[in-house]
């Protein structure tokens, strides 16, 4: 292990060069909100197809006793912004050991595990899809008993409030679906059956759950 220290920008160009140099498989970690100071060696091992997985920690205003300065709003956008970069943010312990398969089988390009710091629960996958779903990006995790008419789409640290948002309409007579979305890149890929089969047209109301900005939100919730 390499101790940076707060030199993202160089942590994030020498892993390029060890992936460039070959043999291993570089990793970095920081938190996200220091992702900015990473960005330009983040797009060029983009760019150029290099093997690095980027780890980022304390992704959301969930965890605040740093105060604003540590509290990523619109880094996990930006990241989403950039060609080649396949963005996983898990929901629990589960769906982390499956985003981490995804990032050590990708050949060609970055990963980055857009990961948590605060104490959450690990899903019941009994009562739950299994968290392989995570491999296409995004998947049915919890449905009402009765044909939904209302879908809650959420990633990472906020998908067990939408599965108790999910479980309070139920209560109130309101079926509801609730997907978890990891990765955007990786959702798109899918077919247009499977993505259909996971937010059908057939309805309509949608609300996305996630602790950042909302730009780009319109292309699943509409």
């Amino acid at each position: 292990q390499l101790h940076f220290g707060v030199r993202e920008h160089a942590m994030g160009g020498i892993a390029s060069g060890m992936a460039l140099h070959g043999g291993i498989i570089p990793y970095t970690a920081t938190f996200l909100v220091f992702s900015d100071y990473m960005r330009p060696p983040m797009r060029l091992a983009a760019m150029m197809g290099f093997r690095v997985i980027y780890i980022f920690s304390h992704d959301s205003v969930g965890l605040g006793e740093d105060g604003p300065t540590h509290q990523p709003v619109e880094q996990l956008m930006g990241l989403r912004t950039v060609l080649n970069l396949v963005v996983l943010r898990p929901a629990d312990a589960t769906e982390t050991v499956e985003a981490w398969k995804v990032a050590l089988q990708r050949r060609r390009g970055p990963t980055a595990l857009i990961l948590s710091r605060q104490s959450l629960p690990v899903l019941d996958r009994k009562a739950l899809a299994p968290a392989s779903g995570v491999q296409r990006g995004g998947y049915v995790l919890w449905e009402a008993a009765n044909p939904p008419v209302a879908i809650l789409i959420s990633t990472g640290s906020e998908v067990h409030i939408a599965l108790e948002a999910g479980k309070l309409l139920q209560e109130k007579g309101i079926a509801a679906r609730v997907v978890s979305l990891p990765s955007w890149e990786l959702f798109d890929a899918q077919s247009v059956e499977y993505r259909s089969s996971v937010l059908p047209a057939s309805i309509p109301a949608r609300v996305s759950i996630e602790a950042g900005v909302t730009l780009g939100w319109e292309r699943y919730v509409g």
